[in-house]
């Protein structure tokens, strides 16, 4: 795939046709499109969920609730039409960097980080199987009895199915993170654009939990971010996605219908370009 096909022009420029599978139901409400299916503006993307939102109000682990409410808004562009892999953190099981922070050998908390993503993934199988989508975990540690290996060409002929792939474990590798994991999974698997699903609605000038002057870019370029120190993802995620000109957004999890809004095309959170 050319670099050029991945830009996602968001805001004024091209967006790139769906494909959409006439098979497939639809559970969204088309009432701002009564012609038909609203059109998808990407092919195939990456979402990136960290483990921390399936947290919910919760003070660790999995939230029911906010699962399946999670799932709801998957199936509903998943059923589009859209090609949908997912990487999931464990945050809300364990994070390695806090143990190894906290005296634990490093790469064994990466390891125990790794597994807790494993957890998650199964998690979202479930609750996706209960919206009636069809996914496959694949992790980058092999647990065969459990999940599937992480092998590349039967995760693309997966969503070539239209069945959403969950990967899980990383990267496999101790050291790097699950948005390393995003992006390397990203552009394995030639999606047009990475979706970082957090708890704000995008990039802002500072903080917004503790800057109420903070304001939220639309748009910016990787080097941008970088020169401004904004903490959008880890720097090796961060190095990836610009060196492989693989667009990044932004955006809130929280914010009901915001998936769908963005892979249709509309203007939703932040989007960061190379």
């Amino acid at each position: 795939m050319a670099h050029n096909d991945r830009v996602c022009r968001l805001g004024g420029t091209r967006a790139l046709p769906g494909r959409l599978n006439p098979r497939r139901g639809f559970a969204l409400d088309l009432s701002a499109n009564p012609s038909g299916p609203p059109t998808l503006a990407f092919r195939r993307v990456l979402l990136k969920l960290s483990g921390e939102a399936l947290m919910g109000d919760d003070a660790f682990g999995i939230n029911r609730n906010t699962i399946e409410r999670m799932c709801a808004e998957v199936a509903a562009v998943s059923r589009l039409g859209l090609e949908l892999a997912i990487v999931i953190g464990g945050g809300n099981i364990f994070r390695g960097v806090a143990g190894g922070s906290a005296g634990m050998d490093r790469a064994t908390a990466d390891y125990m980080g790794m597994l807790a993503t494993v957890m998650n993934a199964l998690a979202l199988q479930d609750a996706l199987r209960q919206q009636g989508v069809v996914s496959r975990v694949q992790s980058a540690l092999k647990i065969e009895q459990v999940v599937e290996p992480y092998i590349r060409p039967k995760a693309l002929r997966y969503l070539e199915e239209g069945k959403v792939v969950i990967f899980a474990a990383g990267t496999g590798n101790p050291f790097f993170t699950t948005d390393t994991a995003a992006a390397l999974r990203g552009a394995e698997m030639g999606a047009e654009i990475v979706l970082k699903a957090t708890k704000v609605d995008g990039v802002y000038t500072a903080d917004p939990m503790k800057d109420p002057t903070a304001t939220r870019y639309q748009r910016i370029s990787f080097d941008e971010a970088i020169g401004r120190n904004l903490k959008v993802m880890d720097a090796t995620a961060f190095a990836l996605c610009r060196d492989q000109r693989l667009p990044l957004k932004v955006f809130s999890i929280f914010k009901e219908g915001a998936l769908r809004r963005i892979v249709c095309g509309e203007d939703e959170g932040t989007l960061v370009y190379a």
